[in-house]
């Protein structure tokens, strides 16, 4: 679905390209495309390759082994552009110098503080609700009792589908899988028995309303970060997958449904 869709918006933006979402980030990299130059690969080019591969593969032994999150991860990336730059400017890598690498530096650090300020300030908002615990009195745990009471006097097949709609609206609040699942799941599984809701529902209910809505929720940390290196406006990118946004809901809902049912 993914892809036929961004088929269908690339086929259109190609015949009329002034419909795109995106003119002034395209511009943006034509004009960059314009400004390189080609240049012979040498020694400094295969250090570089070299020193992203050796990093990737070290994170992902850091994440699958020492369960590494987004602080180690991020220092490990900060090291790797470091020591890059290094290789750069010795070799002299497209005329680079350290001048160079430090404003290359800077106008990336410009370019994501937008993102980081609203990720910020999303962190914000699930402090001044009651942050992410459930054994004290907050406003969040309030809104997931008040959400506990609607479900579970509802029909099954209406109570399956608001677990996911519950779940789709709080990924707002909360866009870890793992927090999500530690806040609502204890309260969730109980009240899919009394409703007469398998857990397995539930739990289905909880993968789609996690996963989807990460795609346009701008409280997700990679989603502006992705926005941000891409020089697009969490403004444009809703103009263009809201539809998508909303074909997806209303799969997730029959699949949710349908589930129950069978």
């Amino acid at each position: 679905i993914g892809i036929a869709f961004t088929m269908v918006y690339a086929s259109r933006i190609k015949a009329n390209p002034e419909y795109s979402y995106s003119r002034r980030t395209d511009k943006y990299f034509r004009q960059q495309e314009l400004g390189s130059h080609d240049s012979r690969w040498n020694f400094g080019d295969t250090l570089v390759i070299l020193t992203v591969i050796a990093t990737t593969i070290w994170v992902v032994w850091g994440v699958v082994a020492k369960a590494w999150y987004i602080p180690e991860i991020a220092s490990q990336f900060f090291t790797m552009g470091f020591v890059v730059a290094i290789i750069g400017t010795i070799f002299r890598l497209n005329g680079m110098t350290l001048n160079c690498a430090a404003d290359a530096f800077k106008e990336g650090a410009a370019i994501m503080l937008a993102p980081a300020l609203l990720v910020g300030c999303a962190k914000g908002v699930l402090l001044i609700l009651g942050g992410g615990t459930t054994d004290e009195a907050s406003v969040l745990n309030s809104i997931l009792n008040s959400a506990g009471g609607v479900i579970s006097g509802l029909p099954d097949v209406a109570a399956a589908w608001l677990m996911y709609v519950f779940q789709s609206i709080f990924n707002f609040f909360v866009t870890s899988g793992s927090g999500q699942a530690a806040l609502t799941m204890p309260l969730l599984s109980p009240l899919a028995d009394i409703a007469g809701v398998t857990r397995q529902v539930a739990v289905l209910a909880f993968q789609l309303g996690d996963g989807f809505t990460n795609v346009i929720v701008p409280t997700s940390a990679s989603l502006m970060a992705t926005l941000g290196v891409c020089r697009i406006d969490w403004g444009d990118w809703a103009k263009f997958c809201w539809r998508f946004m909303l074909l997806l809901f209303t799969l997730s809902s029959i699949v949710v449904v349908a589930a129950h049912v069978m």
